[in-house]
């Protein structure tokens, strides 16, 4: 069974090697959303919902329903597509169920993004530097030193514009008014992946109350954090393989 990683912003697919590595596998494909490791048409909308369809298409291309993992905004528009098309998956695992949270609040990096001027300011800062300065950057927040030059190396004007129209799109009430579909998620078994110490994604009680109203079991990864995948990527694959020896 082929397995499908998606990863989020502002990152590319380089976020998944230790684990693609730990995993050992030759079936996992990492798909890497427009603007974010991969090339942003001019008339894509990067909107949440655009990245839904753009992934809902990725997934027709296979030939059978795939286990699905998706982190950060890749989580996102994953439990999108299983809102919308849960045939395209045999299961699904996501870290970020707690986004469509009615009192979820989008945290303080994501909210100036969504603000006009400001939002253009800190993406030139956290693009407009060189190749070491972006890499200095992704340390500082918590990603190893080799994954964070790769994923450097990906940075550019066209991610700082896909984290704008992403963001913006996304919009409180945005994302409670689609968590109202929520509940879709039932028909594909599922995973809520809860790294305790990730700050960007809502409470632990949000978490758990998301991850249930999608019929998702949810597995607690103690100590770690938003690249929960980087810091420990045996804890993260022995996780993920369990999970997917229960799928039937």
């Amino acid at each position: 069974m082929t397995v499908v990683l998606i990863h989020g912003n502002p990152e590319t697919a380089a976020i998944w090697g230790p684990l693609i590595d730990v995993l050992g596998r030759d079936d996992v494909v990492p798909l890497s959303p427009p603007g974010f490791g991969s090339p942003l048409p001019e008339d894509f909308s990067a909107t949440y919902l655009a990245y839904r369809d753009w992934l809902e298409a990725e997934l027709e291309r296979f030939d059978e329903p795939v286990d699905a993992v998706g982190h950060d905004w890749g989580g996102g528009h994953l439990i999108n597509v299983i809102m919308h098309r849960p045939e395209l998956v045999r299961s699904w695992a996501s870290d970020v169920v707690g986004l469509f949270d009615p009192d979820y609040v989008w945290h303080d990096l994501a909210q100036v993004w969504q603000t006009p001027g400001d939002g253009e300011k800190l993406v030139d800062a956290m693009f407009g530097g060189s190749l070491h300065d972006r890499t200095e950057q992704l340390v500082a927040r918590g990603i190893t030193r080799n994954v964070a030059e790769s994923i450097a190396e990906g940075q550019g004007p066209q991610m700082a514009r896909a984290i704008l129209l992403l963001y913006r799109s996304a919009r409180q009430p945005a994302m409670a008014e689609a968590g109202r579909s929520l509940a879709n998620a039932h028909a594909r078994p599922g995973l809520s992946l809860l790294a305790t110490e990730d700050t960007f994604v809502g409470s632990d009680a949000i978490r758990r109350r998301a991850a249930e109203r999608a019929g998702a079991r949810t597995e607690v990864l103690d100590g770690l954090g938003h690249w929960w995948m980087v810091q420990d990527p045996a804890r993260a694959a022995d996780a993920l393989t369990r999970f997917w020896a229960t799928v039937n």
